[in-house]
């Protein structure tokens, strides 16, 4: 028997229907669904452990976002063919509907939680990452695990100034913004794109835009909850509480929190006072009540601290370094910090510090994206590396973390759209982080302008990037422009902008509170942008405008376009030319097809102009091509019987037989009494000759031409 399928619908007001179904698949799962829209299909489930584990005092939330190849009728490459780790693309997907969901869940619920979201099938007129947050939503809805309020997510698009709700991807590259935003039915949570120099006026109208559209998402998950049955929330057991252990922790803590909270004092100092505070603290108790609740001890300590730390910002306006909450740390920059790279720049700014390199190359170097919802190239891409140094740990090394994978690609997606369309370079930005506290993202996004700029790509305009701050208790609250590491944990927004002087580029933003008005949002926004704008300067002074070059190490790179007819000759049988080419002139040569115009386009990449010339100058042979009654300079080559072999001086290897009786108008019974091997002169290009059906060229032809009586016959 076919269990009972329920189905609700979400209209897009432009002919889409995205539909959300459940009953049928995967009914061990404690929440299940499948979302449709086109001929995309998602499976979205959750599982939630029914115990915690001992010890653990954090919520395990792993959110796991997988497209299977076969969605899209195809074959995963390498020699495994399997899925194995995920792509960039799916941590970042993964980590959009992570930063939605995980504040949602009770403070106190530590059972293992895993929503698992795949794509089954593949539309490529759909952008599956926009439904994820709505599968992983629903399917909590339909569960018993606890969970405050429904979400979705929505990608929102522009394109002739008219916003577009889940754009496609044809759209999207001829939209000015691509963003996604995640809601509940009161507020927003998460926020993030890019976009081409928009206001934040323009911004916060896409975001209301999406938000619009999300409401209705989720009252479809509530209307499909009510069809399904709505299940009653499981209970669990929470963290153990205790009043008088906090009120005796807060009474011997607050205070003197506060008073180290308004000091304004450094990192390592303000963590070693607090650290005192703790065992002044932890001494109030016999070690028999450590032993029995050490644990609470701690995290009413944790709570306090916060508390008095929020309210120092809020009574005072001070911050936990003494700033004023407009008030950016010190900056200094360098560009031109390492010797052997092509680009590079030390951006500092209060205790955060990335040093960037830019690396350029031919399109060999192209990042190559397969997957099944996306196959391409990227031209311009952006690395971040975030050590354990930074912070001054010795963590584990566990290669690449998603974390790096997220704020690398909030970095890159701020600076793309500034690359010039006609940058012949592959660029590659690295970002090391050295130190951190507070936004190393940030300082990777200037860190990166500046070491583009020092290697000589001709930025259209230099980016600058700031992380915003929140705390509010929900009558007061205060922007916090330049967080610290401490504001970013104690606070309840975390908003980061890049942009440039004409509008904003990137952003990404997380809300830890329900409600956040617009207003505050609003003037989070403006408040951004005199900072960033603030730092901006501090770059301009550092270097006022691209490097007119690149360096003289670096390698140059010319393009040149030729018919596709020649691209035979130039790579010569087996690749003989253009590999002895590479090989006498030290150059890389790359040649790509432009279906669209049936040209070749030709990659030139070196470091000795020389070499790069004796490339044009052999393609130029190449290609020559000469026009019917023109002259052309001409050496001769060969000597024959019937006339004599001669080369195009502008075209090298380009050959032509100069006919016996085209050397002059007398009659000539030697070719030697005219021309001899060396000898350089002019000739006359008169096409195809239709006896021979070859190319024939004339001396004579530009000769002035004697009288008929003188002529020897």
């Amino acid at each position: 028997m076919i269990p009972q399928l329920f189905v609700e619908s979400i209209d897009l007001g432009d002919g889409r229907n995205i539909t959300i179904e459940t009953g049928r698949l995967a009914k061990q799962a404690d929440g299940s669904v499948v979302v449709r829209i086109g001929k995309t299909v998602i499976l979205g489930t959750v599982v939630s452990s029914r115990k915690a584990s001992p010890g653990i005092d954090f919520l395990p939330l792993t959110v796991d976002y997988r497209e299977k190849f076969a969605a899209a009728g195809r074959f995963p490459g390498g020699f495994f063919k399997r899925e194995a780790r995920p792509s960039d693309n799916e941590v970042l997907t993964m980590r959009l509907v992570d930063r939605v969901l995980r504040p949602l869940f009770p403070d106190d619920y530590h059972a293992e939680v895993q929503v698992m979201i795949q794509l089954m099938s593949h539309d490529e007129d759909v952008m599956p990452d926009a439904l994820a947050g709505l599968a992983a939503s629903a399917a909590l809805a339909l569960s018993d695990i606890p969970f405050e309020t429904l979400i979705s997510e929505a990608r929102v698009g522009r394109v002739d100034g008219k916003f577009i709700i889940n754009p496609s991807r044809a759209q999207l590259e001829l939209s000015d913004i691509d963003m996604m935003i995640g809601a509940s039915m009161d507020s927003i949570a998460m926020v993030e794109g890019e976009m081409k120099e928009i206001s934040e006026a323009e911004m916060l109208e896409a975001i209301k835009f999406a938000h619009e559209h999300i409401k209705n998402q989720i009252s479809a998950q509530l209307r499909l909850q009510a069809a399904f049955g709505k299940k009653e929330t499981r209970t669990y057991e929470g963290e153990r509480e205790d009043e008088a252990i906090y009120a005796k922790v807060k009474a011997a803590s607050y205070d003197m929190c506060y008073a180290i909270a308004k000091q304004g004092t450094a990192k390592q100092e303000r963590t070693a006072q607090f650290a005192a505070v703790k065992e002044e603290v932890k001494a109030l108790f016999t070690e028999e009540e450590l032993a029995e609740n050490g644990d609470l001890v701690s995290k009413y300590f944790y709570k306090a601290n916060k508390e008095a730390v929020r309210n120092v910002t809020l009574d005072l306006g001070t911050r936990l370094d003494g700033r004023k909450t407009t008030e950016i740390r010190p900056i200094w920059c360098e560009v031109d910090y390492l010797p052997s790279v092509h680009g590079s720049a030390l951006f500092t700014r209060g205790e955060t510090q990335a040093l960037a390199t830019a690396t350029l190359g031919t399109s060999r170097e192209a990042n190559q994206i397969d997957s099944p919802s996306q196959q391409g190239e990227e031209r311009f891409y952006l690395h971040y590396n975030f050590p354990p140094f930074s912070t001054g740990e010795a963590r584990p090394l566990r290669g690449t973390s998603r974390r790096e994978v997220g704020h690398g690609n909030l970095a890159q997606r701020a600076l793309k759209n500034m690359i010039p369309a006609d940058c012949p370079y592959t660029i590659r930005v690295v970002s090391e982080v050295l130190e951190s506290n507070g936004s190393s993202s940030m300082a990777t996004v200037c860190a990166g302008t500046l070491a583009l700029m020092d290697a000589g790509i001709q930025m259209i305009r230099p980016v600058s990037g700031i992380a915003m701050g929140l705390i509010t208790d929900g009558e007061r609250f205060a922007v916090l422009s330049d967080i610290l590491g401490d504001e970013d944990h104690l606070g309840d927004m975390d908003f980061k902008v890049t942009g440039t002087s004409e509008g904003i580029t990137a952003c990404q933003m997380d809300i830890k509170i329900d409600g956040l008005k617009y207003e505050i949002m609003e003037a989070a926004l403006a408040q951004a942008r005199d900072g960033r704008l603030h730092i901006l300067g501090k770059l301009i002074e550092t270097l006022a405008s691209p490097k007119e070059d690149v360096k003289a190490y670096a390698p140059k790179i010319i393009t040149r376009r030729i018919p596709n007819a020649f691209i035979g000759a130039l790579i010569g049988p087996g690749g003989k030319v253009i590999q002895e080419l590479q090989k006498t002139t030290g150059t890389t040569i790359v040649i790509n097809e432009d279906p669209t115009t049936e040209e070749g386009v030709i990659e030139i990449l070196g470091t000795d102009p020389a070499g790069i010339e004796a490339v044009l100058a052999k393609i130029k042979s190449i290609t020559f091509k000469p026009q019917m009654n023109e002259a052309y300079d001409v050496k001769v080559i060969k000597m024959l019987d019937f006339g004599a072999v001669v080369e195009y001086l502008e075209a090298p290897g380009n050959e032509v037989l100069l006919h016996v009786s085209e050397l002059a108008w007398e009659r000539t019974e030697n070719v030697s009494d005219v021309v001899k091997m060396g000898d350089v002169f002019q000739v006359k290009y008169l096409g195809m000759d239709p006896k021979t059906r070859k190319e024939k060229v004339s001396r004579k032809a530009l000769l002035p031409r004697p009288p008929r009586e003188e002529r020897k016959e």
